[in-house]
């Protein structure tokens, strides 16, 4: 049974590859595998590659409850992840793709972004970076010595130039789809110029509907914070919106998916809701039986997660948050 302080923070925020019998994974619903215990050591009981898609966030090394114990410089922490980072690298397939999801690592005050040492570790593994895509967020940590970090990014890496990419699976519809090409297009020219299927949305994404998701491609997805439908108990949660956009479009269905730092399931739990085999790593048997919950809560219909598509909640005039609080205005006179 799962602890009641994890259940309800659970339920209450509303060339293909075929599974190795290694891995201990089966057809149904139970084919979908969690492991307890240190990444780089689980990562050997998955056959090399299986997997069609590696997704992750590792620690921020930043003092997260699950990190203080064990805080390392930023060389240690590099050194730290780069022996991970080359066993997951064997798990994807000869077609398949590693996506790498960091913020930045501060130290006395400065900033290192650490997408930039991660390209290099990556790079060097034989790895080709398609995009850098840019997770835009609205809440986070304050700053009062520089400007308050409000973005991410996702490198996204294939292991050779021969890879799936579905675009088909995320296109959206074109903003202009009465735009023409000019005269001097020759066979072209007067044609449409867009897609009929619609547009790539680029690597720089919004998940607002309509006038906002087609025209501003950004990655405007709301961080996993107090009264979002997938808060658990873990202090820094992967949105669900994140994962399923790049399963859609790195992987086909039947594929396995893989996330060594899993943390409360997501992404396991992402690859279950199209179609996709999950397996996760985590060290943490609190969040290792929280994901377990999570995924069976999923299966049983009862599990709410945010879906792709849904505006950025903005609040209303008159209402209490947009409100401009009475002592401001005292302080102002």
């Amino acid at each position: 049974m799962v602890p009641m302080d994890i259940q309800s923070a659970s339920i209450r925020r509303g060339k293909r590859q075929v599974p190795s019998k290694k891995n201990g994974i089966t057809n149904g619903k139970s084919r979908h595998q969690f492991l307890e215990g240190d990444a780089l050591a689980m990562l050997d009981t998955i056959a090399d590659e299986s997997c069609r898609l590696v997704i992750t966030s590792p620690p921020y090394n930043i003092g997260k409850e699950y990190e203080r114990d064990r805080r390392r410089s930023l060389p240690e922490y590099m050194e730290w992840l780069d022996p991970i980072i080359e066993k997951a690298c064997q798990k994807v397939t000869a077609d398949g793709h590693l996506c790498w999801q960091v913020g930045n690592h501060i130290s006395n005050g400065e900033l290192f972004p650490l997408d930039y040492f991660f390209y290099k570790i990556i790079t060097n593994k034989g790895f080709h970076l398609r995009n850098r895509v840019i997770w835009h967020f609205n809440f986070g940590l304050h700053a009062t010595k520089r400007f308050s970090g409000r973005y991410e990014t996702l490198l996204w890496f294939t292991k050779s130039q021969q890879y799936h990419f579905n675009l088909e699976a995320v296109r959206v519809p074109q903003l202009y789809p009465g735009k023409r090409h000019s005269q001097a297009r020759g066979d072209k020219a007067g044609r449409p110029s867009g897609n009929p299927k619609g547009k790539n949305p680029s690597d720089f994404w919004i998940f607002e509907p309509k006038a906002e998701f087609f025209g501003t491609p950004v990655w405007d997805i709301p961080n996993v914070k107090a009264n979002h439908p997938e808060k658990t108990i873990h202090p820094c949660q992967f949105p669900s919106e994140l994962v399923e956009r790049c399963i859609l479009a790195l992987t086909e269905v039947g594929d396995t998916v893989l996330d060594p730092f899993v943390g409360t399931g997501t992404s396991v739990i992402a690859a279950a809701k199209h179609g996709r085999c999950g397996i996760g790593i985590d060290q943490s048997s609190r969040y290792i039986e929280l994901a377990r919950h999570r995924l069976a809560e999923h299966h049983a219909g009862r599990l709410i997660t945010r879906p792709i598509g849904e505006p950025v909640r903005k609040p209303k005039t008159g209402e209490r948050v947009a409100t401009i609080p009475t002592e401001w205005k005292t302080a102002a006179e």
